[in-house]
């Protein structure tokens, strides 16, 4: 696969990420013994999955940190160039980069708390602007089936800059009584890969998004093949996954793996260690706006799926069996869903044979 040089001008170089995040996971974990001071465990297999999962008091909870990025200033330049605020839809997408991590391990959110980092407290002074991101944290929450439970908003003058926003947060999660957390480490082959489309960007891409628009003649007010803006395109809000993870929960299916396709592309497959092949017969139609981001930055299929979700919102691994079960479930819960692949033997890799795709082991590695 090509170098991904347009996302990296754009400041998101993942060879430089990647690296401090494996050190920070093998940092973290010299610190596990810690735990037993509180009568509690380390799950083994949480360290570089989607939540860390720890058991105390007969309970096996999940814990997240996660941001929506820059995603803000996309709403932020939005506003000042059409009145349109859409503050309410990128609180849904903050709370949605953290619960769909959280669900990933096979767990409820219960608690989902708040940061929004500015470089002026005048931010909150449009109290359109601030209600609306209130009022979508709050629906955020309430579809997500959790609790808001509060949250920090500092005013960071001479760190952050420029009027706009950060917003951040975490959740608490609690796998239910008779389940074990899902790490990945059960995909075997012959398992089938049901997908849920995206509604489009979703959590990742933003800065990318951005220096896209910032070349257009006419920014974020491009107009798309349907006539859409791309402002307003890129922000409609994700999709919150939970509902579909805690049906499924409720169900008598076992996911092998579950994760949300966000930085990284397709390459996500392969966060589980479990050396097989991810299959992909069939994909999602390309949300018309990313779509036009691939094309506009010269990207070949390859660099585009492992950068963008390219219509792929979130995936379940889950025994042939159970494939058409999950579908059911997914669509009972409101989604659209359908059965994308199987899992294969052979070395780690996901293979879109459609796409000419092929991603081999050593170009995702997390821990």
């Amino acid at each position: 696969m090509s170098n991904l040089g347009e996302y990296q001008r754009a400041g998101v170089d993942y060879s430089i990420l990647d690296k401090v995040k494996r050190d920070a996971v093998h940092r973290a974990a010299a610190t596990s013994g810690l735990l037993a001071g509180h009568g509690a465990e380390e799950v083994s297999g949480s360290r570089g999955s989607t939540a860390y999962v720890l058991k105390v008091g007969g309970l096996t909870l999940a814990t997240v940190t996660e941001g929506l990025g820059t995603k803000s200033v996309i709403a932020e330049d939005y506003l000042a160039l059409t009145g349109e605020s859409r503050f309410a839809d990128v609180a849904v997408d903050a709370v949605a980069a953290i619960v769909n991590d959280v669900i990933s391990v096979g767990a409820n959110p219960m608690v989902v708390t708040a940061y929004f980092a500015t470089g002026d407290a005048a931010w909150y002074s449009d109290e359109r602007k601030s209600l609306e991101l209130l009022a979508g944290w709050q629906k955020a929450c309430e579809l997500s089936g959790a609790t808001w439970g509060g949250g920090e908003s500092p005013a960071l003058p001479g760190m952050l800059t420029g009027a706009g926003i950060e917003l951040a947060g975490s959740a608490l999660a609690l796998v239910p009584e008779g389940r074990e957390p899902v790490f990945g480490d059960a995909v075997t082959p012959g398992d089938k890969i049901v997908v849920l489309p995206s509604s489009g960007l979703h959590t990742n891409g933003s800065s990318l998004a951005r220096r896209i628009a910032s070349q257009l003649p006419n920014g974020l007010k491009t107009s798309l093949p349907s006539g859409r803006d791309l402002g307003a395109a890129l922000l409609d809000p994700s999709v919150l996954y939970p509902a579909f993870v805690r049906a499924l929960l409720d169900s008598p299916v076992r996911p092998h793996f579950l994760n949300p396709i966000t930085g990284h592309g397709l390459l996500k497959m392969m966060r589980s260690s479990t050396n097989v092949r991810y299959v992909l017969e069939t994909v999602p139609e390309v949300p018309e706006v990313l779509d036009f981001l691939a094309q506009q930055a010269g990207m070949s299929a390859a660099e585009s799926y492992a950068t963008l979700n390219m219509g792929f919102g979130y995936v379940a691994v889950v025994p042939a069996d159970d494939a058409d079960k999950t579908v059911e479930i997914a669509r009972a819960a409101g989604y659209e869903a359908f059965v994308a692949g199987e899992v294969v033997a052979g070395d780690r890799s996901v293979s879109v044979p459609s796409l000419g795709i092929e991603y081999q082991d050593e170009e995702f590695k997390i821990t």
